[in-house]
Parts: structure tokens; sequence; C-alpha cells
């Protein structure tokens, strides 16, 4: 997600998940992908670590397979600056799994096109 307008109207009417270290905050898009939002505000710590954080999370979004058609935002907490990158994987599955949005191992999707 890259539009303002678009982080508005997931924080307006999506639905949130929440942990120790992250909140996501979902919305369907109806299309036929998933897009990500994230944010990490100043008081999670100066950019270096911010940087790291949203990198973190970055990666972690591009590795968890996601049931297409929602827009995501991971909204980063100030006890994530401390965190490593398995702690911070288990919870944003464990977020994403609570929120029904990880394709499982039997489960496939169908995208409609042939």
């Amino acid at each position: 997600m890259t539009k303002r307008a678009q982080y508005l109207a997931v924080y307006k009417s999506g639905k949130a998940w929440v942990d120790d270290l992250v909140v996501i905050k979902t919305l369907p898009n109806e299309l036929g992908f998933s897009r990500y939002g994230f944010s990490v505000a100043k008081a999670i710590g100066k950019a270096v670590v911010r940087n790291r954080v949203r990198r973190l999370l970055k990666e972690i979004a591009r590795a968890t397979s996601v049931k297409p058609g929602w827009d995501i935002v991971f909204i980063a907490r100030p006890s994530v600056a401390d965190a490593d990158y398995h702690r911070l994987k288990k919870s944003v599955d464990g977020l994403l799994s609570r929120a029904h949005l990880v394709i499982g191992k039997n489960e496939t999707i169908c995208t409609g096109v042939n």
C-alpha cells in the first residue's frame, strides 16, 4: 500500500488483532492479491531501529503465504525494538493465523485464471 487514503481506510474500517509486539489491521480489498502496509512510529526508536523493524516485517510478510484479496497493515509496538527475527515471525504468524489469513498446507487458492 502506498497511499495515505488506503491506510486510513484500513484504520477506519478494518478489523484488528493485537499482540505484545505487533498489531495487524485487515480489510478486504476486492483485488486478486493482498497489499501490505507498515507503520513504525518514532516511539519505537531512532531511524536505524525503525528501519530494522520495517525490514524485518517486510521480510516476514514476503515469506508468509497469505490469502489474496486483503489489505494488511502491520503496526509495530514499542516492545518490538528489542525483538529478534524469530520472535517477531512467531508473533506475526500467530496474528495472521488468528485472522484466518494464512494459506494452510492442504489449502489451495483459485485465482479464476485458466
